[in-house]
This record gives C-alpha cells, structure tokens and sequence, in this order.
C-alpha cells in the first residue's frame, strides 16, 4: 500500500487517498434499508444532516435496491443493518444477499425474557452478528447500565454477540441520561469478554470514551452519524497511536448522510496507512466474526 500526497488525493475521483487493494471490499457498520420517516417536512434529525441523503435514483427504493448500487459504487462489500422479524424489507436483504448484509438484531431491553428468546431463535435462522441497543429511545428508556440490559449483555457474551450502543448525547429531543459514557464502565467490569461497540459519537465524553477503550481491550468506537469532517480528533490519534484495532468505520446511509458525501470527506482524514484497512474492514470483520 503506498500513500499519496494531497494534492494526489483531491484528484482521486472518488477513490480513497491511497493506492490497495482491500478484497471483499470496505465494511460499513451502520446502514439502514429505509430512509427516516419524515415528520413535519422533516425527519427527526433533519436539523443534524442539512445535505441531501437521497439522489433521483433513490426516489421509492428501499431495501436491497436501494442500497447495492451505491455500494457498489463505493466499494463497500458489506453493510450492518438492523432489522427485526417483522421488517419484511429488512428480512428480505439479508435473506436474499447473505454475502452482502450483516444482520444486527435491534432488542428491546423492557421486554425481558422474552426478547431474549427471539434474540435466541434469530440466531439461529437469520445468523445474527450483532446487538443494536439505543437506550435512550426505549419506553421507558434503559440505561446503558440498568439491570434490564444486564440479561441481554449474558446472553450476547454468552453466544459471542457484539452489542452496537448508541451513547452520548442523542440528536433528537430525549434526554441523555441513559447514553452516558460513564456508564459502560461497570457494564465492562461484568462482562469482561463482552464486545461493545460505542455509536454515533459518544459526544461530549470522547475523552472518557478513550480512557474506558484504553482500559476495557473489548471496548470500541464506530464513526456512525458522523460525517468524516467532525471525527472527533481525538478518536483519530487514538487510533494512529494507541489502538488501530479499535475504531470501525460506520456511515449513516440513508438516514442522514449520503454515501458520496462520506466517502468524499474521508479522503482527507490523516489515519495512519496502516490503519485506513483495519478501520474501513479488518476491524470490523473482527468484532462481528466474519
């Protein structure tokens, strides 16, 4: 892998700032099969993602239509979406395209066992990598730490299941309580070998979330959210310095970003040459056992 110069990278039409060969293709850790719905001429955070999401060709599409061709436009081999048995959209991607849509069961802590149960059976029949967790967007809402969560933390260590969190202070108009960073720590301590993966910026507490990653070796930070020009800087020295084996890259198509703005902005963000393939897929490959 050779590294190119800036001026190389403005001209790169597209491709990122570097010349490799990355087989199987990027992994993008947070897609969706479906716009946010709108609300009120705008969805709920409209106000966060002012460019447009969707071109002409997206008008109507969802699912696997929707998003392959910009996948495959952009290089990415592989796409975490959430879904649950009832999203017949959802269900259908992973189904059809096995090889190109990882399922995240999305599980909601204040059903208790009986979510448990489901997690269990989805398993089996849709071979589920992953746990989506958004703790402040429950009703009620469920801490990071509560005690609700805490059985589907054992059962998710227990099938060696990942679990994508959303912490930090939310876009929408919820309260932040429940996505503290801080709270991780003690969910860390209990389940040491548990993997977990912080989404969509962990804002204000990216030095906390630092010190916990530096401390819990299972604990991990996705770019979800986020367009590549407000990574926290932080998180990107991190990654050169410290810990390349830690950060997944994550886009938000289409919920909030389209996939030609984010794959634009990367370009010139300053990882490490020997970063840029763990965090686009090796990462990532790792955490979700691909």
């Amino acid at each position: 892998m050779a590294g190119h110069g800036e001026n190389d990278s403005a001209k790169s039409g597209g491709q990122l700032p570097f010349d490799w060969k990355l087989d199987g293709g990027i992994i993008d850790t947070l897609m969706d099969v479906r716009p946010l719905p709108e609300k009120e001429g705008g969805s709920s955070v409209g106000h966060l993602f002012k460019a447009p999401v969707l071109g002409p060709e997206d008008q109507g599409r969802e699912g696997a239509d929707l998003l392959l061709p910009h996948m495959d436009r952009h290089g990415i081999g592989k796409a975490l979406i959430e879904f649950e048995p009832h999203d017949s959209v959802a269900v259908a991607a992973i189904t059809s395209h096995p090889d190109r849509f990882v399922p995240a069961y999305t599980i909601d802590p204040n059903r208790g066992v009986e979510a448990i149960r489901e997690l269990r059976v989805a398993v089996e029949r849709y071979d589920v990598r992953a746990v989506s967790l958004i703790p402040a967007f429950y009703n009620p809402p469920v801490p990071i730490d509560d005690r609700r969560a805490y059985p589907i933390y054992a059962a998710c260590e227990e099938m060696g299941l990942p679990v994508f969190t959303t912490c930090g202070v939310p876009g929408p108009a919820v309260a932040c309580e429940p996505q503290e960073v801080i709270r991780l720590d003690a969910v860390c301590h209990f389940f040491p070998t548990l993997k977990i993966v912080m989404r969509h910026g962990a804002l204000p507490w990216i030095d906390l979330a630092i010190s916990l990653m530096a401390k819990w070796p299972n604990l991990y930070y996705s770019t979800s959210a986020m367009a590549p020009k407000h990574y926290p800087r932080a998180i990107i020295e991190f990654a050169n310095k410290r810990a390349p084996d830690r950060v997944l890259f994550a886009g938000y198509f289409p919920r909030g970003l389209s996939v030609e703005r984010t794959m634009t902005e990367l370009r010139a963000l300053p990882f490490a040459p020997a970063v840029w393939p763990r965090f686009l897929q090796g990462n990532a490959r790792h955490v979700l056992r691909l």
